[in-house]
């Protein structure tokens, strides 16, 4: 169990380390992810600098659209690592598996299936329709 059922308003400390562990080891893979990912856009670069002769527009092009990929992937992977480490503080702070939009417990499923969230599906669906 991630977090607190509907009924149980106190989690144990056992529960409650298990849940730090389960947050912190994705954000250790997503931080590990990241240089990966760094050091691939750096190779890439690197042969993108040594390999410009000759190019014409659509070769630019490609590089370009290449270059533009590699970093909204570094920026998705960074905001995914700030929401585990929002969770992991919501945790120290005991507000972890409360909405923050009603404070009303986060369903434990949807905390299995994203466990960095801060929304019920309610406020989470609303918050979705005000922004479209």
């Amino acid at each position: 169990m991630l977090v607190h059922d509907t009924v149980a308003t106190v989690r144990s400390q056992a529960d409650a380390d298990k849940i730090r562990a389960s947050l912190r080891a994705r954000y250790d893979e997503l931080s590990a992810e990241y240089e990966q990912t760094v050091l691939q856009s750096q190779v890439l670069r690197l042969v993108e600098v040594g390999d410009t002769a000759g190019d014409d527009q659509a070769d630019s092009g490609t590089k370009t659209a290449e270059r533009d990929t590699a970093q909204s992937l570094l920026r998705t992977i960074l905001d995914r690592r700030a929401q585990f480490e929002h969770a992991l503080t919501r945790l120290d702070e005991g507000t972890y598996g409360y909405c923050e939009g009603c404070s009303d417990p986060i369903p434990v499923e949807r905390l299995e299936i994203f466990p960095s969230a801060t929304a019920c599906v309610t406020c989470k669906q609303t918050r979705e329709r005000r922004a479209a």
